[in-house]
């Protein structure tokens, strides 16, 4: 691999390339994005030059996109003219099912393998990029791709094999419903103005994600509502369950299962 090109270089896009260069990547990083963008991370080394798509995917051996969800699924679009044969295509996009199924439609001369890296912040842009984002997360590819996953592993991520469809099931829980619980208790609190005046760690952790801004979950949400929807009515029963139980003791074992299931979340294996 001599060439990456790197099709959206914000937070995502430019921790991969910072990623790919403490591994010891020689070779020549490929930035296309918005002038400004380009022009961040070129200024911080994040990406040696920025060449429009075309340019770009005709010379690069692994692309990575790194857009929000519709700009993957435009870029899909047209990609395979640009390709060289058998140059490797992956993604970081949020849901699985649509990109997957968009590639498989779209991609001919390219190998495209789909994937999710589970990490982020609330702030966007190569600004807050870093080589270390990936390390000790799960980073789901939805096919087997020997290569790519032991690229992956260089990065200190822990590569998950999962399908698309099992990838959308499992994040709507894990990832998109911890958004919406943020985003609605941050509203709830904000109903009381005095609230903010005793609010302690508790409260500004639980509503850290209430800062993430909508751009990033709007595709989300359009491409994966049907499991979003299920997740809810899973959180919404069990709220109604304890709330039954506020002045019974069968509420202690609630909070022992709990327990148990978030120390479960806290003790990942290495490897997948």
């Amino acid at each position: 691999m001599k060439t990456v090109a790197i099709v959206g270089v914000g937070l995502i896009g430019g921790s991969f390339a910072l990623a790919l260069r403490a591994t010891g990547f020689a070779g020549r990083i490929i930035g296309v994005s918005s002038p400004g963008a380009v022009r961040a991370a070129i200024e911080r080394g994040i990406v040696d030059e920025a060449l429009p798509l075309a340019d770009a995917a005709a010379l690069a051996d692994l692309i990575y996109l790194a857009r929000p969800i519709e700009g993957i699924l435009a870029v899909l679009d047209q990609l395979d003219s640009y390709v060289q044969p058998g140059a490797l295509i992956t993604d970081a996009g949020s849901t699985k099912a649509a990109i997957c199924a968009r590639a498989a439609q779209k991609i001919r001369r390219g190998q495209f393998v789909g994937g999710h890296p589970m990490a982020g912040k609330e702030a966007r842009g190569a600004a807050e990029a870093e080589a270390g984002l990936f390390h000790g997360r799960p980073y789901i590819l939805t096919s087997p791709c020997p290569p790519l996953e032991h690229l992956i592993a260089t990065f200190g991520a822990r590569v998950v094999l999962m399908p698309p469809a099992e990838h959308d099931r499992l994040v709507a829980l894990t990832s998109h419903l911890p958004q919406l619980i943020s985003t609605a208790l941050a509203a709830s609190i904000g109903t009381e103005p005095d609230a903010a005046r005793v609010a302690g760690p508790a409260a500004l952790d639980l509503t850290r994600l209430a800062l993430s801004p909508y751009e990033i979950w709007r595709d989300i949400f359009a491409t994966n509502a049907a499991n979003i929807d299920a997740a809810l009515e899973i959180f919404i029963a069990k709220l109604a369950s304890l709330r039954s139980e506020l002045r019974s003791p069968t509420i202690e074992q609630e909070f022992e299962n709990a327990a148990a299931a978030a120390r479960t979340l806290r003790d990942r294996p290495s490897t997948t």
